[in-house]
């Protein structure tokens, strides 16, 4: 990835050739996470560290994930927007989401962009 989150070309070359192939590709499905956004907060959920695996077995996404916090309400609308995100995505007939609370979340798990967007100085 470049300093601002886009594919590299040769990145981009291999999820076309993902697309066309039905062929699942992780890198593309983490960049398709993108799109997922924490409506509280307005960052993805990958920026947020949220996520902490993605892969697919047998044509079913899964995304291992936790939230920022125990009591966060979110995690229907989560496995909701990220089933949304990834149907149909390459080599992918389903998708599961697991949340997890191990390892805990912290803010230090956010990207330097999404620390930037939410003014953090941690």
């Amino acid at each position: 990835m470049s300093k601002h989150g886009d594919a590299e070309p040769a990145a981009q070359a291999g999820q076309v050739t993902a697309w066309l192939a039905d062929t699942p590709d992780t890198q593309l499905l983490r960049e398709m996470l993108r799109e997922v956004l924490d409506p509280e907060l307005g960052v993805n959920i990958i920026d947020l560290g949220l996520v902490y695996d993605v892969g697919v077995t047998d044509g079913v996404a899964q995304v291992r994930m936790t939230m920022t916090t125990p009591a966060c309400p979110l995690s229907g609308y989560f496995e909701d927007t990220i089933r949304a995100a990834l149907w149909g995505a390459p080599g992918v007939r389903d998708v599961e989401t697991q949340i997890v609370w191990d390892p805990v979340w912290e803010p230090d798990m956010m990207t330097d962009e999404a620390k930037q967007m939410l003014g953090w100085r941690g």
